[in-house]
C-alpha cells in the first residue's frame, strides 16, 4: 500500500511517517502525508510562510538536494481533540559534522482528522540558540 493511500488512525502515525520519510528525503511519501486542502502551511526555519501544495512541495524538493534530514522528534507536547491535534515538539537534529554551538528547533505540527485519516495541515519550525529545554513544568518557568 503505498503511503498516498494509507490510513493512519492516528496523528502520531503521520507524524512519525512524516519525519521517516525526511530521513528518507522521499518527496513524495512527505508530499502524500499533507491534507488535501489548498490552504496547508509550512515554515522551515528562518523563511517565508508557504501556503498549497506547489510552494511546500518546491521547499521539500530543494532541502532534499542534499539527501535525507535525521530529524529526531523529542519532548512531545499534545492537545488534542476528536479531529484536530497539535504537536509541540524540539525536533533532534543529527548533523554529519558538530554545530559550531548548540541549536535546537522548536517546532509545531497540526493534524487534522480527514475521510483519508489523520493529515498535516501545517508545520512550523524555528531554530533557537542553546540547549533544548527541559520538559519543566510551566508553572515552574514563570516568576
Amino acid at each position: 500500500m503505498s503511503i498516498s493511500s494509507k490510513i493512519f488512525n492516528t496523528a502520531e502515525e503521520t507524524e512519525s511517517a512524516f519525519y521517516d520519510a525526511i530521513r528518507r528525503a522521499d518527496l513524495d511519501a512527505v508530499m502524500a502525508l499533507w491534507a488535501d486542502e489548498e490552504d496547508i502551511v509550512c515554515i522551515h526555519p528562518g523563511a517565508r510562510r508557504l501556503i498549497g501544495h506547489a510552494a511546500i512541495r518546491a521547499s521539500w524538493e530543494s532541502m532534499f538536494e542534499q539527501g535525507g534530514i535525521d530529524i529526531r522528534p523529542i519532548q512531545l507536547h499534545v492537545t488534542q481533540n476528536m479531529l484536530t491535534s497539535v504537536h509541540s515538539i524540539i525536533e533532534d537534529v543529527q548533523r554529519a559534522v558538530a554545530p559550531q554551538s548548540d541549536i535546537h528547533i522548536l517546532a509545531t505540527n497540526v493534524y487534522a482528522k480527514t475521510a483519508a485519516g489523520w493529515r498535516l495541515v501545517a508545520h512550523h519550525s524555528s531554530v533557537v540558540p542553546g540547549e533544548a529545554p527541559s520538559d519543566r513544568a510551566v508553572a515552574a518557568l514563570l516568576h
